[in-house]
C-alpha cells in the first residue's frame, strides 16, 4: 500500500479518535441511583395497589344505598371526587380500597350504620410517554400501567443505528421535581439490569453515539475513499 492510498485509512482513525461519549449525561444518577427514580415493576404488588390519577373513571358502589352508589364518578384535574352527602374527597395518589374505607368511616360517621362501600376502577385515564432521540420513530405514545422501558422503546419502533445504548435516560415529575435517570439499554435487554416501569407523562431520550454515527458516515463514504484512493495510486 503507497502513502497516498494509506491516508483514507488514516482519516478514518483520525475520525473514530475524536468522537467521545456524552458528557451532558454522565453526571445523571445510574444504577440504584437510577432505579431509586424510576423503580421497576413490583411483581409481587397485587391489582389492587393501582394509585389513581385525574381523570380516572371509578365505579362506586353502596350496599343498598342506589342513590349514593356511581358507575362513572371521574376525578377531577386536581384529583378530587364528589360524593353525596360527604361532598369532596381526594382521590389521586390513593387506591381504591383505600378510597373506599375513608367513605366508609364518613358515612358511619354520621349518616349509615355499619356503611359497606366498594370502589372500583371504571376505566383508567389515558397515558401519554414521549419517546425522542436516537428511535427510529420518535413521538408520543399511549402506555398501559404494565408499559416498561423496553415497551417505550419498542412502540417507536426501536432505537437506530446511532444509539447510545448506555445513555437512554428517563424523565419523571415526582412532588412537583423533574427528575432524571439514566439506564443501560444493553444491560436491560440482556436481563443483567431490571427493566425500570415506565409512567404516564414520562419522557424517554435515547443518546447519540458520536462513535456509531461516524463510523456510519465512514460507511456510506467508503466507495468515495476508495475511489480516491484508486485514483491517487494511478497518479
Amino acid at each position: 500500500m503507497t502513502h497516498l492510498a494509506r491516508l483514507p485509512v488514516l482519516f478514518l482513525f483520525l475520525l473514530l479518535g475524536a468522537c467521545g461519549s456524552n458528557a451532558q449525561v454522565a453526571h445523571l444518577p445510574v444504577g440504584d441511583d437510577a432505579y431509586a427514580i424510576v423503580p421497576p415493576p413490583d411483581a409481587n404488588a397485587p391489582r389492587t395497589s393501582y394509585v389513581i390519577v385525574p381523570n380516572d373513571v371509578l365505579n362506586l358502589q353502596v350496599f343498598q344505598e342506589p342513590d349514593l352508589s356511581n358507575e362513572e364518578l371521574q376525578v377531577d384535574n386536581l384529583g378530587n371526587i364528589q360524593i353525596p352527602l360527604i361532598g369532596e374527597i381526594q382521590a389521586a395518589g390513593r387506591t381504591a380500597t383505600e378510597i373506599a374505607d375513608d367513605i366508609e368511616k364518613r358515612l358511619g360517621a354520621r349518616y349509615i350504620v355499619n356503611p359497606q362501600v366498594v370502589v372500583s376502577i371504571a376505566k383508567q385515564a389515558e397515558r401519554f410517554v414521549t419517546v425522542e432521540g436516537q428511535v427510529e420513530k420518535p413521538g408520543v405514545y399511549e402506555v398501559a400501567r404494565e408499559d416498561t422501558l423496553l415497551s417505550a422503546i419498542a412502540r417507536a419502533e426501536s432505537t437506530t443505528r446511532e444509539a447510545a445504548l448506555d445513555e437512554v435516560v428517563v424523565f419523571r415529575t415526582i412532588d412537583g421535581r423533574r427528575m432524571a435517570a439514566r439506564f443501560n439499554l444493553s444491560d436491560v435487554r440482556s436481563g443483567r439490569a431490571p427493566d425500570p416501569q415506565i409512567q404516564g407523562g414520562d419522557a424517554v431520550v435515547v443518546g447519540f453515539s458520536a462513535l456509531k454515527g461516524a463510523w456510519q458516515d465512514i460507511l456510506k463514504a467508503a466507495p468515495l475513499f476508495n475511489s480516491f484512493a484508486f485514483l491517487l495510486t494511478r497518479n
